[in-house]
């Protein structure tokens, strides 16, 4: 992928990742009623993604396919906002987290798992 995805284009990723693949029409529909942006706003986000090499345009009626997927975006995200914030520090970010809310039992069995697979 040719560059970062910002926020209103990672909503136009989001209708992708959830629904597979879509016409545009679909994305800007869905678009209008979740956020109320008009038609030529989210065809120019699509053409963004294009662009980036992240939808790709498939014919007939302007079907798009996501070509990367959520949890790439994800750990890119992740790994940006670790290194801005918290001085590339995980552990930073994971202790801030779990600093701001009381955890349930379940919730700390999980990450419990989760570092255990880690290890």
């Amino acid at each position: 992928m040719d560059g970062k995805l910002f926020d209103s284009e990672l909503k136009v990723m989001n209708i992708l990742w959830k629904e597979g693949d879509v016409e545009a029409r679909h994305i800007a529909q869905m678009l209008e009623a979740e956020i109320g942006w008009n038609v030529n706003t989210t065809y120019t986000l699509i053409k963004r993604c294009i662009k980036k090499g992240a939808i790709e345009r498939r014919e007939p009626r302007f079907l798009c396919h996501a070509l990367i997927p959520r949890e790439a975006v994800q750990e890119a995200e992740t790994n940006e906002l670790i290194n801005k914030i918290y001085d590339g520090s995980a552990d930073k970010l994971f202790s801030a987290l779990l600093g701001r809310k009381k955890l349930s039992a379940e919730q700390i069995k999980k990450l419990r798992q989760i570092v255990g697979e880690l290890e």
